[in-house]
């Protein structure tokens, strides 16, 4: 059953086992990804990417009440008011029906803002993937989450960094028995570089498409444990069926 969450479901949501999974990248150009969302209950919890005017996709288990939360868009400097800005109610949120808090499967959500942002150079939405990614395909993860693997930083400028497709052999040695065909693997066999504490939601961007949703892994940045994001090309019927049904 597809549906507008409801508040029963937050505990479940709040359960999840994961490391929220930018460790081993750097600032990102000021606006150079005018899709990123910051979801905020008074201070920056998750991460989102704008597809259109009207619509976010986040991870599932970023969930929070729909009316007590605002997606701010068009920011950079997530502590200072910068006049580029758009704070967004939202009306409505859609969870996958088979989202599992345990597995992490189907660990994907689309936002529904209360009204369209107002497109413009600092905010605009990602295009939805056309195909899906190739191992070695390098891609862009945001957020401004944690950049350390071993003690807590949260940064106040956007961050990015580059990670190659995992192949779904290399991905499944990772994560014996975990990987499911929802999810992909990116990043390096030795480390260093990852999404983190803060990070979840938000987008892993390949060749200019909406590919990942970070979802979670183990730790942040280490040896032989790549990011495990939420598949996109995946789940474009979901997507699609949403969008259309609800517009």
């Amino acid at each position: 059953m597809i549906g507008l969450i409801v508040l029963a479901l937050v505990g479940a949501a709040a359960a999840a086992p994961v490391d929220d999974r930018i460790v081993g990248g750097y600032r990102c150009e000021a606006h150079s990804k005018p899709w990123q969302v910051s979801l905020n209950i008074g201070y920056h919890f998750c991460g989102g990417s704008l597809i259109n005017d009207q619509w976010i996709i986040s991870a599932a288990h970023c969930w929070q009440n729909p009316f007590a939360q605002i997606a701010v868009l068009g920011d950079n400097h997530i502590w200072m008011h910068e006049g580029t800005e758009q704070y967004m109610p939202l009306d409505a949120i859609y969870w996958h029906q088979s989202y599992d808090y345990q597995t992490m499967d189907y660990d994907i959500m689309l936002m529904h803002l209360a009204h369209p942002v107002t497109v413009n150079q600092y905010v605009k939405p990602i295009a939805l993937p056309t195909a899906c990614p190739s191992p070695g395909d390098m891609c862009t993860v945001s957020g401004w989450g944690n950049i350390y693997s071993d003690q807590v930083f949260n940064p106040f400028y956007l961050q990015c960094v580059e990670v190659p497709i995992v192949s779904k052999k290399d991905c499944d040695a990772s994560y014996p028995g975990m990987i499911t065909d929802r999810m992909v693997c990116a990043g390096y066999v030795e480390g260093g570089k990852d999404a983190c504490q803060g990070d979840s939601g938000g987008p892993l961007v390949c060749n200019g498409e909406l590919q990942g949703v970070v979802s979670w892994g183990q730790g942040c940045a280490l040896p032989n444990f790549p990011g495990v994001y939420t598949k996109v090309c995946s789940l474009m019927p979901w997507i699609n069926d949403i969008l259309s049904t609800y517009s």
